[in-house]
Order: structure tokens, then sequence, then C-alpha cells
């Protein structure tokens, strides 16, 4: 996935956002496989466990039965025909998640080679802020950030002032 580009940006400010929010000391279920964003993660202190590959639309067992007081979630929702559900079965308290904006100028992106590089969703700010909020989370600090690049064009150019991604930090409602 990174044999191209690496998503330096994005992980600087993913990674601050985290040290903002998150101790070392507390444990970590960071969904998805191991890559490079979870490698920098354990690298900075950070005890994380990365879950398997399992298809977290019908397998929710790493969250449900991982002891752990945090869950990261870096860019894997989009990809989820239906993310409400593993947010319901989650059972630590704190949550960390960030999701490719929805930008108005592109197409949500689809591989034709990689079936798990699919996004199904692209959310605006307040869909994934509903979805958290209808799956019992309260989010406490959120943040967005553009993500531009180094290309001549329109799109180039209104990548550069109109924010990529969007990150909250939640807690499980009481």
């Amino acid at each position: 996935m990174y044999e191209k580009t690496y998503p330096s940006k994005r992980f600087k400010h993913t990674l601050e956002f985290l040290n903002k929010h998150i101790n070392t000391t507390e444990s970590i279920l960071d969904l998805g496989v191991k890559n490079p964003l979870s490698k920098l993660m354990t690298s900075q202190g950070f005890n994380v466990t990365n879950t398997s590959g399992e298809d977290l639309d019908v397998d929710f067992s790493s969250v449900t039965t991982f002891k752990t007081e945090v869950v990261t979630a870096f860019e894997i929702f989009e990809h989820l025909l239906a993310p409400l559900n593993i947010l319901k079965e989650i059972k630590s308290d704190k949550l960390v998640a960030s999701i490719p904006l929805n930008l108005w100028f592109a197409p949500a992106y689809r591989s034709k080679t990689d079936k798990w590089d699919r996004h199904y969703h692209e959310f605006e700010d307040w869909q994934f802020d509903w979805l958290l909020e209808k799956a019992g989370w309260e989010i406490k600090d959120s943040a967005k950030w553009t993500n531009p690049i180094n290309k001549i064009g329109i799109r180039p150019i209104l990548r550069s002032f109109t924010p990529r991604y969007y990150i909250v930090y939640a807690e499980r409602k009481k």
C-alpha cells in the first residue's frame, strides 16, 4: 500500500493527536493489520497490538475479547460496509479514529486489484460524528488537516486548502 508514497504528513498529525490524548502506558488495540503507522506508534513507546486482518464487518472477536484501554482506527471505517456494528462492540473506554473526508471534487477510492483497498464510505465530519454518537461514543476532541500534493491542476489547488483528514478522540458514554 505504501510502495509509491509514504504519508508522512498524515502520520505526523496522527501521532501528535495521539500523544495529546493517550499515554504510552495505556494498551492500544489498533484496528487493521500491522502497518507503517502502527510500527511508528510502537517506536514512540506505545503498547500496540494489531488485529489480524479479519473482516471487521462480521468478526468482532478482536474488540470483544482483547482487553485494552484504547482502540485506534486510522483510515479503517471508510472500508467497512457497516462500521456502526463494530463501534458498538468495542469494550474499551477510549477511541482515537481518523477518516479521509469526502471531497466533492474527487470520487470515492476503489482499487481494482485489492478488494480491501476500497472506500465504501467517504464521510463528511458530521456524518462520522453522528455514527460515533449512535454507537455510544462522546467526542472529546477533533482535528482536520489538508493533504496538498505537488502536481499542477485544479484538484491539487483545491487539496491545498480543503481538509482531507478528520481525527477524533472519543470516550464511551457512561
